[in-house]
């Protein structure tokens, strides 16, 4: 990746949201035990609760829980890489210091 593409390309990190919050406290009763509160029941198999409402519920939270955890490793991706990144630009400009600092040198040598 170019420098002007890593200078120029978002700031996933700081943008980073995740798309879902699964919230335990607003729900009534079990997860599947039937609709809950807020209006939304989440669907007829839900809402009828029993055997295949549970099933739903407990497959609809396994699926959050991996997304989440999917977004988890891809935010730790992007910050290390975003580390790497920074790390990279502290050498560069120290080595422009030092450089600039040389080049200072040898003026106030060449005055004297």
């Amino acid at each position: 990746m170019s420098l002007c593409t890593r200078l120029l390309r978002p700031n996933l990190a700081r943008g980073f949201v995740f798309s879902q919050l699964r919230m335990n406290s607003s729900q009534v009763g079990d997860l599947g035990s039937g609709a809950g509160k807020g209006g939304g029941g989440g669907g007829s198999i839900r809402e009828a609760g029993g055997a295949f409402g549970k099933m739903e519920a407990a497959n609809e939270e396994e699926f959050f829980y991996k997304q989440q955890r999917e977004q988890l490793v891809k935010l730790k991706e992007d910050l290390n890489d975003e580390i790497t990144f920074h790390e990279e630009q502290i050498k560069r400009h120290q080595e422009a210091i030092k450089r600039n600092k040389s080049r200072v040198n040898n003026l106030e040598k060449g005055n004297k």
